[in-house]
């Protein structure tokens, strides 16, 4: 059988890769989608919170209040855990990201990101109206949970902040936080609401609809390693299929690609895990809620109650240490009456993170035919639609729907 050949080969099928091979396709490039794996959506895209963060203005960047620093140098806060003994090689990485969270250049991210986070549920709701899955995205929005009253205040102050962007939230006071989540107990000082962002009730389940629209619509997909990348005459080939150009959408793994093509880009990684668990007797959770004095988040997905953590600073590949589940399991016991385990263990993934919390998406400067796709933080689900649609306007000479200049990869 004669090797495949196509216009373009994206390499990665989690939900970056697949939506831009998506939006490529629709404007009339063959396809050949590449991954390690049979299926699609089954790494970074599988385990996240499910949301889709069309409401968060702000990206998350590294703290700059001295009390927090302290606590994440000592290990006592549930929003991140490290061991001392890797910090030598991560903390190049995190003193950039410390340097590119200062609040100027933390504002520019988030000028620079907005026009994606503005049309991410847009995107969104064209794929899976397209893809016939309406009924993975639910539109409840989501709890942020407060316990002190210091926290409240704070996040109330960021919820005026965003507002100048015509992004509502609610001030929640306990009686309508018991209205919106009557299972949940505890001693809150209140919550903001955020209703406009969509949840998706299994995103790996939307990785694959997505996936199987594409090979619908005549695209194709091949497993492949995308190590075996090399560039040839006539564009570029992994064992199994060529093509002219080349997508790089490998998440946190993209750097097993662009490193060897010789580029330097510091791409970094913060690992995350969660562990789905069943609702305990009749109780029932409407909405993603934040406890975010402890760091954790319940979701209800349709496997189970998603249990999900802060980060953990590690190298990508260094043995699952869920640590962080086990901290929150019994504080999210006493919010919610979490039953039996459904995961026979946590599952662990890697955020894969640029320093000012932007992504990579454009052209290589140094090699013909190949495109970059990573990078996209705390928000691959959210944004793999709108930067695949960024990405294929670039790749077939239309005018952006918005300058992709601060994504592009000279910025480092």
């Amino acid at each position: 059988m004669a090797e495949p050949k196509a216009d373009v080969l994206v390499l990665g099928a989690g939900m970056v890769g697949v939506s831009a091979a998506l939006h490529l396709q629709k404007l009339g490039r063959d396809v050949i989608l590449v991954d390690r794996n049979e299926h699609a959506g089954d790494e970074t895209s599988y385990g996240n919170a499910g949301i889709i963060e069309c409401a968060s203005v702000f990206p998350l960047m590294f703290p700059r209040d001295p009390k927090l620093i302290f606590q994440y140098a000592l290990n006592r806060s549930p929003n991140s855990y490290y061991r001392i003994s890797e910090l030598p090689e991560f903390l190049p990485w995190l003193l950039r990201y410390y340097l590119a969270s200062s609040p100027a250049r933390a504002m520019q991210s988030a000028m620079a990101e907005w026009p994606l986070i503005q049309r991410s549920l847009i995107e969104h709701e064209a794929l899976i109206a397209e893809a016939g899955v309406r009924e993975l995205l639910r539109r409840t929005g989501w709890l942020k949970l407060f316990r002190s009253q210091a926290s409240l205040a704070k996040a109330v102050h960021d919820s005026e902040r965003v507002r100048q962007y015509d992004v509502p939230s609610e001030i929640l006071d306990r009686e309508a936080i018991a209205a919106r989540e009557p299972s949940l107990t505890g001693d809150f000082a209140g919550a903001v609401y955020w209703p406009t962002p969509g949840f998706i009730a299994d995103p790996g389940a939307l990785a694959k609809a997505y996936a199987a629209l594409f090979v619908r619509k005549g695209g194709r997909f091949v497993v492949a390693d995308a190590r075996t990348l090399t560039q040839e005459s006539g564009g570029w080939r992994v064992d199994g299929a060529s093509a002219r150009e080349v997508v790089v959408a490998l998440g946190p793994w993209s750097d097993l690609v662009f490193r060897p093509l010789g580029y330097s880009i510091p791409l970094g990684v913060k690992r995350g895990y969660h562990l789905h668990l069943k609702a305990g007797g009749n109780a029932v959770l409407n909405h993603p809620v934040l406890d975010s004095d402890l760091g954790y988040l319940l979701a209800p997905m349709n496997r189970g109650i998603r249990l999900t953590t802060g980060v953990e600073f590690a190298p990508r590949d260094a043995p699952p240490r869920p640590i962080q589940v086990e901290q929150a399991l019994p504080r999210a016991r006493t919010l919610f009456p979490l039953g039996e385990p459904v995961d026979a263990r946590p599952w662990m993934g890697a955020r894969p993170c640029l320093p000012d919390m932007l992504p990579v998406i454009g052209q290589a400067p140094r090699h013909r035919g190949l495109w970059f796709d990573f990078g996209h933080q705390h928000h691959g689900l959210t944004l793999g639609p709108v930067t695949g649609r960024l990405l294929a306007e670039m790749m077939t000479g239309m005018t952006p729907f918005t300058d992709p200049r601060p994504y592009a990869v000279e910025r480092f």
